[in-house]
């Protein structure tokens, strides 16, 4: 699902942040860990409003890290459903920067799909409560 910075222009990102010093290295780049977060929240919001209901993350496949991060990119992650199974979503996730001193327009960072899955008041599987007509 790789997009250009064009087809993005119609599409609402599911998480927008900035960068902050308190995220990044002595150098200035931001840790790796720190953007795997911001994706993982940005999908789980993105899938809880396909299942309409509470998930977990239980995968993070294919982690690509494509460019760096620096302190004061607006960094933006766009979602979108790769599968639904019985329990089970699957969300890819890219990550794309806004650099603070740039004309570069957007920049693609990272990108990896994470898999969710729909759970009870119990934190035990069950099924994903499909929308009328899927």
């Amino acid at each position: 699902m790789n997009q250009s910075a064009a087809d993005l222009k119609h599409k609402q990102p599911s998480l927008r942040t900035v960068a902050m010093p308190a995220d990044a290295n002595p150098a200035g780049d931001i840790f790796g860990g720190w953007i795997m977060a911001q994706m993982d929240l940005a999908g789980a919001i993105y899938a809880s409003y396909e299942v309409k209901g509470r998930l977990v993350t239980v995968a993070v496949e294919s982690m690509n890290f494509h460019l760096p991060v620096f302190i004061g990119d607006q960094v933006s992650c766009y979602c979108d459903t790769t599968r639904i199974g019985t329990t089970s979503i699957s969300i890819h996730i890219e990550a794309w920067v806004r650099r603070r001193a740039s004309d570069v327009e957007l920049l693609k960072v990272t990108e990896a799909t994470y898999t969710f899955v729909s759970i009870d008041e119990n934190r035990r599987p069950i099924p994903i409560k499909r929308h009328k007509g899927d």
